[in-house]
């Protein structure tokens, strides 16, 4: 007769340990803290965080501190949350959190398993940073919901620029956020297309270079703006961005480069600025008294045959004119002999 296996006992149900709300002025911190390195850092930004939203997002994890019986002291020390008791303790000095006001903690089974120290260890290497995508999603809800871009900033102690270029990262195609989300592009080819609001072009940029091995961000902006006209072309120059703006032209902007000043997308619109402007210097360089005028963007090859250059005569500086000119040159000799004197930099 066949011997029936036995069933394996069944493991304990887990209890976790209860919350409780203790006043402050009853917690210390515990010698049990693992974090000893660096402890201040980024308490000024906690410290914000706790002081707009007014309350905590996560608890204190206490243990009694018993006394020679063994029984309850009534005081308790955290071994994990040291950076947020740091933070109420500020609050405190500060006159906005009571020295006795009741902080959320839970409280540690007299029983437990495990020890002060593996508490602490475990809340700070038990966790995971959150994906960067996951923060421009974060942002662009919140902006979403009715908080400006400021009011974001200040929430999260950074610039009013941080935050824009986060919102625009979240309105990049989604298919191409789900390929940065696998790792299949970084951050700084995400940025790159954000040059450029239009998905479907986004996508089919990325379809040409997702499998080329020189992707670079230079290469996806240029390709992004390929059909628009650089800030700093003479066009652009000559009429004024602000001008072509005003005459309702629409400017493409990298918010994460300094380099230049957009581009501008109405080719068209532009052209015709440049005309009208180059017509209006044309008409009053006419007025001087010249027989006739030739004005245009380019104009071609040869066009100056057969003409005499006309060369400028030099006019004599005025007094004050020569005046200035000495004045310059002392402080440009002042300035040579003290950098002469000046020690040589590292």
């Amino acid at each position: 007769m066949a011997k029936a296996a036995k069933k394996k006992p069944a493991a304990p149900m887990i209890v976790f340990s209860r919350a409780r709300d203790i006043p402050f002025n009853r917690i210390r911190l515990s010698d049990s803290n693992v974090r000893e390195i660096n402890v201040e850092a980024g308490l000024d930004e906690l410290t914000h965080d706790i002081d707009r939203r007014e309350d905590l997002v996560q608890g204190l994890n206490v243990r009694a501190i018993l006394d020679e019986d063994g029984n309850e002291s009534g005081e308790f020390e955290t071994p994990a949350g040291g950076r947020r008791y740091r933070s109420i303790a500020r609050l405190v000095e500060a006159g906005r959190f009571p020295a006795d006001g009741l902080v959320p903690c839970i409280v540690k089974k007299a029983d437990a398993k495990t020890s002060a120290v593996d508490d602490s260890l475990a809340e700070n290497l038990q966790r995971l940073a959150l994906h960067p995508l996951d923060q421009f999603k974060a942002f662009k809800r919140m902006f979403d919901t009715g908080m400006s871009k400021d009011e974001i900033a200040d929430a999260w102690r950074t610039t009013p620029r941080y935050i824009m270029q986060r919102l625009r990262l979240a309105t990049v195609a989604p298919s191409l956020l789900d390929a940065y989300a696998k790792n299949e592009m970084t951050l700084v080819l995400l940025e790159a297309f954000t040059v450029n609001p239009d998905h479907e072009r986004q996508e089919q940029v990325w379809e040409r270079v997702k499998n080329s091995w020189q992707k670079e961000p230079w290469q996806i902006r240029n390709m992004l703006t390929e059909t628009t006209v650089p800030a700093a072309d003479k066009r652009a120059l000559f009429v004024g961005i602000e001008v072509y703006e005003a005459a309702g032209g629409p400017v493409l902007r990298d918010l994460f480069s300094d380099e230049n000043g957009g581009w501008l997308q109405d080719v068209t619109l532009l052209d015709r600025l440049v005309d009208e402007k180059l017509r209006t210097v044309a008409d009053e360089i006419a007025g001087q008294g010249w027989k006739w005028i030739d004005a245009a963007v380019e104009l071609p090859y040869g066009h100056t045959n057969g003409l005499r250059r006309l060369v400028g005569v030099t006019q004599e500086l005025t007094d004050e004119e020569r005046a200035t000119r000495e004045a310059l040159r002392d402080e440009y000799d002042e300035l040579e002999a003290q950098y002469a004197e000046a020690d040589e930099l590292p």
